[in-house]
């Protein structure tokens, strides 16, 4: 195999590079560093998988993800590619025969999880051997400001120094232009070409709802739309994940739960189940995700607000990696804001990290408050411009229907202000409402001017107004002061009178335009599709191994369409390289035949 191109057809069995795969792989080559932004599904494996099957030694991969490990190097077998990996997981026998395969020049790729660069052990054993490469994936989990921080990472700055004339190459789907910045300062990436091939992904739709009644909400989506399909649901507490994935296996739903307060066992079988089975929805928190390469993920759903921009995408990004259309799905409150703000509050992080992550949950407010294309907003956020709406989002395909709600906000801010600051959203509204509550009358409040002035609203229309100056940074909630609403210097114009605010008008509608499912073309073989699906999972078993590795969905659907003949056909498909042609042409071209002869 002479070049990159023909390693891609020959192994990987894919007929041609998405740009910029091409280019990075040459710096690679080239003996260059790089640092590689990509979306989830983009592709970024190949971009140092490539070069180290083609550079002199073994490419090594520092990965956080043990539990993923084995899967990732059981695909690589799959094509032939000599790979192994070194991690807690292996007994001493076992990971001293995978030592002696590296020092011996015997391996392409080796996975390693970075808290093993800290022991000089490690970095002797490197030295030993003759390395092509080193890959450090998801990068962002150097950032110490980011959602994913992990302190071993910092030690990577290690690989400069030992191996200055080995080329790195650093590579994430989730990073804004700060993250990028301290990617290169503490991995030392300062003379690496930078690539930044996008982050939209169009197949995915974006829906972000109003909390009414989140279980009930859930529901509907679920049986409306993904009844029988693998999916992910995002809770921001471990209890809340269990009661979940329990409540739904009461509605008939095969889910379920996973979180770090879990021992590793069960955490690690709910995960091969979900990677290994059809049908499968996990109800995770944050713990949950990070590099899984289960294709066939038909949503993401949260059911609690992600902290930050960067969280939310990685999380949703995890859907659709196929390419097929997909759902990002959430509903939030105002609850959700003020539990987040807490948790903030509390943390143990200076002033600065906290002045950050404020930032960070605006701007993920924002996202869900805004009433135009929220994929513009969400790409703009990582400095990524798409100049028409998607059309594909919430918005775009119900656009929301606003109101003037400046003398609204007014009444609002003057409230807050006469009552001194003091109080949350309901004492606020009832003030406004004119409600004869005892803690009115204790604190004078049906003395106030503001007492009474803001009967034409009710009260959820009131919460949703507060909710709204709180999201566009008008108001701020103080989580020190159990809630209490505070005035920001930004309300200012608003109270003289020198600007006008269009707020949102919340109401109980339909949920947004239901996905409609193109996976299966209407004149394609759904019969035919059934039996390649038995005879890759019964392949799959046979090997302990998840079904996508044998063929994706895609190859499969391929060969409906297709319908291939002989071995020659079969290995024009795409993703059939000539060690998957050999090893599983004969038993899907004798699932075709047998198929087309009980016709």
């Amino acid at each position: 195999m002479s070049s990159p191109q023909d390693t891609l057809q020959t192994i990987f069995g894919y007929p041609s590079f998405r740009p910029p795969q091409d280019e990075i792989i040459q710096t690679v080559m080239d003996g260059g560093d790089a640092l590689v932004l990509m979306p989830t599904g983009g592709g970024k494996s190949l971009c140092y998988q490539i070069p180290a099957l083609l550079r002199s030694g073994c490419g090594i991969v520092i990965s956080p993800l043990i539990a993923l490990m084995k899967d990732q190097v059981d695909a690589l077998r799959q094509l032939g590619v000599r790979a192994s990996y070194l991690n807690s997981t292996l007994d001493a026998v076992t990971a001293r025969q995978v030592e002696e395969a590296l020092l011996a020049g015997e391996l392409d790729l080796l996975y390693i999880a970075p808290e093993r660069l800290k022991l000089d052990r490690t970095l002797s054993l490197l030295q030993q051997a003759p390395i092509s490469l080193f890959a450090i994936d998801e990068a962002h989990c150097v950032s110490q400001w980011g959602h994913d921080f992990r302190a071993d990472y910092l030690k990577l700055s290690v690989l400069h120094e030992y191996f200055p004339n080995v080329p790195r190459i650093a590579l994430t789907a989730t990073a804004d232009a700060r993250t990028r910045s301290e990617i290169i300062n503490r991995l030392d990436l300062a003379e690496a070409r930078q690539f930044i091939a996008g982050f939209d992904r169009p197949n995915i739709r974006y829906r972000i709802a109003l909390k009414h009644n989140a279980k009930q909400q859930l529901l509907r989506f679920l049986k409306d739309e993904h009844a029988t399909d693998a999916g992910i649901i995002y809770c921001l507490s471990r209890k809340k994940t269990e009661e979940i994935a329990h409540w739904l296996q009461e509605q008939g739903f095969n889910a379920l739960p996973y979180h770090a307060g879990l021992d590793a066992g069960t955490r690690a079988d709910n995960q091969s189940r979900f990677l290994r089975e059809d049908s499968v929805i996990v109800v995770a928190t944050i713990a949950f995700g990070m590099g899984i390469d289960k294709p066939d993920v038909r949503f993401v759903a949260h059911l609690d607000l992600p902290k930050t921009v960067e969280s939310y995408y990685q999380e949703t990004g995890r859907a659709g990696r196929d390419g097929e259309q997909a759902n990002a799905w959430m509903v939030y409150g105002l609850q959700d804001v003020i539990k987040l703000r807490q948790m903030m509050g509390n943390s143990e992080g200076s002033e600065e990290h906290k002045r950050a992550e404020q930032h960070r949950l605006n701007a993920m407010l924002g996202l869900c408050e805004i009433t135009s294309c929220r994929r513009q907003v969400l790409l703009n956020y990582f400095d990524d411009v798409l100049p028409e709406p998607c059309g594909n989002c919430d918005n775009c395909l119900e656009p929301v229907d606003t109101w003037d709600g400046t003398e609204a906000a007014r009444m609002a801010l003057s409230a807050v202000y006469r009552t001194g600051q003091r109080f949350g959203v309901k004492h606020v509204v009832d003030v406004l409402l004119g409600a004869e509550t005892d803690k009115i009358t204790q604190y004078g409040h049906d003395q106030l001017p503001t007492y009474g002035i803001g009967k034409t609203l009710d009260d959820n229309q009131w919460s949703s107004v507060f909710r709204q100056l709180v999201a566009r940074g008008y108001l701020c909630v103080d989580v020190e002061r159990f809630g209490a609403l505070r005035l920001e210097e930004k309300c200012r114009p608003l109270l003289r009178g020198e600007e006008s605010i269009e707020l949102r008008r919340d109401i109980k509608k339909k949920e947004a335009k239901r996905l409609t499912k193109k996976f299966l073309p209407e004149d394609m073989d759904a019969a035919l599709w059934e039996v390649l699906r038995e005879c890759r999972r019964g392949l799959a078993d046979e090997q302990g191994i998840p079904p996508y590795i044998i063929f994706h969905d895609r190859t499969l659907q391929e060969m409906c369409v297709t319908v291939p003949k002989n071995m020659e056909q079969f290995s024009q498909l795409g993703g059939v390289g000539e060690r998957k042609l050999e090893k599983y042409g004969p038993n899907f071209l004798q699932a075709i035949n047998n198929h087309l002869a009980d016709r």
